[in-house]
C-alpha cells in the first residue's frame, strides 16, 4: 500500500507510526516529526499536519485526518477502542505450545472479515513436534481457504516465504502470550522489539504503545503490545454470522428469513451441520458469539 506525500507551504502529509497518550510521531517521507495528536488518530492514519513556529523545537500538530480505508476496532458495549487505521491484513499467531483455540482463532476472524481487513494465519514453531488436533485445526482453516504460512521465529525458518506474502501490505500481527508475537516481530524488523515499557526523547511511557515499522518500500508492520484477546460485544448481533462466511453463504438458502439457525424448520445451516458442511466447532462458535457474548453487559 503507497501513500503519497505532499509537500505545502505550510500543511504537509505523512503516516502516523508511533502513537502515545496525546502525542504521536509523524512521518512525512524521511523526515520523523513529533506531533500534537487530534481525537481519533490512531497509528496508520494518514494526517495533515502544520509545523509550530515559535517552538523551541522540531514540532507539529495535526490539523486533519485523511479517509481511512479500513480501521481495527476492540469492539464492547462499553466503549469502542480504534487500534490500527488503514490495515489490510492480519497476522493471526497460532501455535501448538502454547495453545491457540478455536476460540481465539475464530475472534480474530470474525472482527477482520467484519473490518474489511484480510486474515491469514501464521503457523509459528514448525519445528517443534505438533499434536494430531493441532494439525486437523490447521488443516480446518486452511480448508477454508484463509492463507496460512508455517515459520519458526525463534529459529528463523521460512521467514522468506512470509516476507513475499507480506510484500506491499500493511499488516498488524495478534496472538496469544507466548505465541512469538515480539520474536517475529523482530525478526521481521530487524530490530529488537520489547514487551516492557517503551521510551522515546520525552521520557518513558509506561502504557502500550503502538508503532508501525517498514519492512520494506511499501510493506509494513504494526506491532501493537497491548492486542491479544478482544471482546465482540460491541458487534450488530445480526451481522456476527457474517464474520462465518461459510456459514453466512449456507444460510441464505434458509427457508425463513428470520431463521435463528437453531431448530427451525428448514434451516440450511443446521442441515448443513448435519452432514458435516460445517465444522462443529466453528458453527459453536458462532451461536456462542451472537447469543453468549453479546448478551453480556
Amino acid at each position: 500500500m503507497v501513500y503519497f506525500v505532499l509537500y505545502m507551504e505550510k500543511v504537509q502529509t505523512g503516516i502516523v507510526i508511533e502513537f502515545y497518550s496525546n502525542t504521536c510521531l509523524v512521518k512525512v517521507e524521511e523526515e520523523l516529526i513529533p506531533c500534537i495528536a487530534i481525537k481519533d488518530v490512531v497509528v496508520g492514519d494518514v494526517v495533515e499536519i502544520e509545523k509550530i513556529s515559535d517552538s523551541k523545537e522540531k514540532k507539529a500538530k495535526i490539523v486533519s485526518r485523511k479517509e481511512r480505508i479500513s480501521l481495527l476496532v476492540r469492539n464492547a458495549k462499553q466503549k469502542n477502542k480504534a487500534i490500527a487505521a488503514n490495515i489490510s491484513h492480519i497476522g493471526i499467531l497460532v501455535t501448538n505450545e502454547p495453545k491457540t483455540s478455536y476460540e481465539f482463532i475464530d475472534k480474530w476472524l470474525l472482527s477482520s472479515n467484519l473490518s474489511g481487513i484480510v486474515p491469514f494465519i501464521i503457523e509459528n514453531k514448525m519445528d517443534l513436534n505438533s499434536s494430531n488436533e493441532f494439525k486437523e485445526k490447521i488443516k480446518l482453516y486452511s480448508d477454508l481457504g484463509i492463507e496460512v504460512i508455517s515459520i519458526s521465529a525463534k529459529e528463523r525458518l521460512n521467514l522468506n516465504k512470509l516476507i513475499t506474502y507480506l510484500n506491499n501490505k500493511n499488516i498488524i500481527l495478534v496472538g496469544n502470550s507466548g505465541a512469538g508475537k515480539s520474536t517475529l516481530t523482530s525478526a521481521l524488523t530487524n530490530k529488537n522489539i520489547k514487551t516492557s515499557a517503551l521510551s522515546n526523547n520525552q521520557g518513558v511511557h509506561t502504557t502500550s504503545i503502538s508503532t508501525m515499522y517498514e519492512i520494506n518500500k511499501g510493506t509494513h508492520i504494526i506491532d501493537s503490545p497491548g492486542v491479544r484477546d478482544l471482546p465482540i460485544s460491541g458487534w450488530e448481533k445480526q451481522d456476527i454470522i457474517k464474520g462465518f462466511p461459510e456459514i453466512y453463504e449456507l444460510s441464505k438458502d434458509c427457508k425463513f428469513r428470520n431463521c435463528k439457525h437453531l431448530k427451525d424448520k428448514g434451516c440450511a445451516v443446521i442441515e448443513n451441520l448435519k452432514i458435516h458442511n460445517i465444522n462443529t466447532t466453528r458453527y459453536n462458535n458462532f451461536i456462542k458469539f451472537r447469543d453468549e457474548e453479546l448478551s453480556e453487559g
